[in-house]
């Protein structure tokens, strides 16, 4: 597998995403997946917001679930994913506050259509990540708010080990792993590096319909299902505007 960032200018307001990718990638590997960051799409997506005197109102209104707590910081669920302020981000921000994009999956999809029709690609795929801490771990990991052209979870369920032992519950979670490979050479800080081409993944499944609204249900646990769900559960969420 290689991973390799691309470097850009800053991208202001007003942009579109196509005139952005059009600007910095000239050409695509069949059999490659671009990973790009949930800052730019935004950005080009007009989801930003200029006015920052209420940031913690914000969080709300954005959180699906939101904990109140004495921490400058607000723990929330937003699209499924256990983050910090629903994704809202004041670095590199010129100022304003970049959310989410509105519609993840819709974003990845339009980013997919657009590159995989201009460079004829049959093999593709689009991650656009962002970065999250780990309980009981200092520093960030990419994670993968949403994806376009391959299949994002690989189920070893009903395989054996190498004991022969059947497997009953593993599922290898590949959009994350390589949204985190992606964001480990983009970058956290001045680098304006908000892509990456991750190309010779010969383990990845491209699927041009993938993934499917079934496929997206399937890739989320139910808090009585999780592992984590006693610990979960065991604090007051608040529900989101």
């Amino acid at each position: 597998m290689k991973v390799k960032s691309i470097k850009t200018r800053i991208i202001a307001k007003g942009k579109t995403i196509e005139s952005l990718l059009d600007d910095y990638l000239v050409s695509i590997n069949d059999g490659s997946i671009l990973a790009i960051t949930s800052k730019v799409v935004s950005i080009c997506e007009g989801n930003i917001r200029s006015d920052i005197r209420d940031k913690d109102e914000l969080i709300r209104e954005e959180a699906d679930q939101y904990l109140e707590s004495d921490s400058p910081f607000v723990l929330t669920i937003k699209n499924n994913v256990l983050i910090p302020s629903a994704g809202i981000d004041e670095s590199n921000g010129d100022g304003n506050l970049i959310l989410w994009p509105k519609d993840p999956f819709a974003s990845a999809r339009k980013i997919y259509d657009y590159l995989s029709k201009k460079f004829s690609l049959k093999n593709f795929g689009v991650i656009i990540t962002d970065s999250k801490t780990s309980p009981l771990r200092w520093g960030t990991t990419g994670v993968a708010i949403a994806y376009a052209g391959f299949v994002a979870l690989r189920d070893y369920r009903g395989e054996e080990d190498i004991f022969g032992r059947k497997l009953a519950v593993t599922q290898a979670n590949y959009v994350d792993a390589l949204a985190s490979s992606a964001v480990l050479v983009m970058g956290e800080g001045a680098e304006m590096t908000p892509m990456a081409l991750i190309e010779d993944l010969p383990f990845i499944n491209f699927d041009s319909n993938s993934p499917t609204k079934k496929e997206i249900e399937d890739s989320k646990i139910k808090v009585d299902d999780d592992i984590y769900g006693p610990l979960l559960s065991s604090v007051p969420w608040k529900k989101g505007k």
